[in-house]
């Protein structure tokens, strides 16, 4: 709590004649309250603008020459080159990171959220074939400490260069009384451009595609509120315990926050190599919930557990949760970030373009004919 205090002039004594009002020498009127600033309700501008100032080189980084300007405007300005379209289209997407962000600041690491934000914003965009050019972030938190908000701006812009995409600006907003003065929230939105004829959408997927997957860096940003909820509370296990199945001597903390892959460069260059019919990003709903939005009705995708191993994280949470299987796949990735759906004639090519990019992909499954859905088969691979 704010403490106002009053103050009097020289000479003055604690109580006027009635004995209940301050008053001042000479001037017989009571004393003014000392003046109540911004930073008195808990808001400081100039650490706002000293993290603002910490930021600038790592935001510079992710400029692209479209954009126009430099920060510090009260809107970002991008330079939109509508001469390489015949149709554009813009397309937008806002999301955040979920409750993965209670783990980061239990642990006091604040450098790869930010990661994790961008990668939800720019993998929903190239879903539909559109090409991430921009992106806003917006971050609230109970007090501003110039460092930490560097730190997550800092992750922000890392993901932004990892997705070819420019952090265009940003807010950051201090809610004392709302947030307590270690926690923060954050989210931002993206946009990207699309040529019309390329919008990729379930009316290209055929029976006999091939389905392709790509493999996930872990849990990514989804399902922490059962994750804490299975292995932090009813689990009683601590982050800085190291899980011998994680290797290299990784604590359970640090596995959790393993940024999420971001597949917007290597999807990109998919397309532009292989005929890619559909991309679904494996969120929130799992490998079922995901794929299935981007099915036209007349197929089904047969998906093949057997052709891959989840990372042990998984195993661990439905170990300790006594998860179902059904639950697990609705609520996680189960090792899987991204699918993509290809002619099976490009099927090698599609491959072989994500391979030569460092990105484990396999042949998961195939298209068929059926009602809209999705068909998981076979157990995971063991060992």
């Amino acid at each position: 709590m704010t403490h106002v205090s009053e103050r009097s002039g020289a000479g003055s004594s604690p109580t006027g004649a009635g004995g209940d009002r301050p008053w001042t020498a000479g001037s017989g009127r009571p004393a003014r309250k000392r003046a109540v600033s911004y930073a008195d309700a808990g808001v400081s501008i100039e650490a706002g603008d000293r993290a603002v100032e910490l930021l600038k080189s790592k935001v510079k980084q992710t400029r692209r020459p479209e954009v126009m300007g430099d920060l510090g405007g009260f809107a970002g300005l991008f330079r939109l080159d509508t001469k390489k379209y015949k149709n554009p289209i813009l397309a937008s997407s806002t999301d955040g990171v979920g409750t993965k962000l209670v783990i980061a600041q239990q642990m006091d690491i604040h450098d790869t959220v930010g990661i994790d934000l961008v990668a939800m914003v720019v993998d929903d965009l190239v879903a539909c074939g559109a090409e991430p050019l921009f992106l806003l972030d917006y971050i609230a938190t109970g007090e501003v400490v110039p460092d930490k908000v560097a730190e997550i701006g800092a992750g922000i812009a890392d993901g932004c260069r990892y997705a070819g995409c420019a952090l265009l600006g940003g807010e950051t907003a201090e809610h004392p009384g709302v947030l307590r003065p270690d926690e923060y929230d954050i989210s931002a939105t993206g946009v990207g451009v699309v040529e019309e004829s390329d919008i990729l959408s379930p009316e290209r997927v055929e029976v006999g595609d091939v389905v392709i997957a790509m493999r996930s860096s872990g849990l990514h940003s989804n399902g922490y509120s059962l994750v804490r909820h299975v292995l932090l509370g009813a689990g009683r296990m601590r982050l800085d315990v190291v899980i011998d199945d994680f290797g290299r001597q990784r604590t359970l903390g640090e596995e959790l926050l393993t940024p999420t892959k971001i597949y917007a460069q290597d999807c990109l260059k998919l397309i532009a190599e292989a005929e890619v019919r559909a991309l679904a990003h494996v969120t929130g709903g799992g490998i079922p919930g995901n794929l299935v939005r981007v099915l036209p009705e007349h197929v089904d995708a047969v998906v093949n557990r057997s052709t891959w191993k989840p990372q042990p994280i998984f195993d661990l949470i439905q170990s300790k949760g006594r998860i179902e299987d059904p639950e697990m796949e609705s609520t996680f990735n189960m090792g899987v970030g991204m699918f993509a759906i290809v002619s099976a004639e490009d099927a090698d090519r599609a491959l072989a373009t994500l391979t030569g990019r460092g990105v484990d992909a396999w042949q998961a499954g195939e298209i068929i004919e059926g009602t809209g859905n999705v068909q998981m088969i076979g157990q995971h691979t063991l060992g």
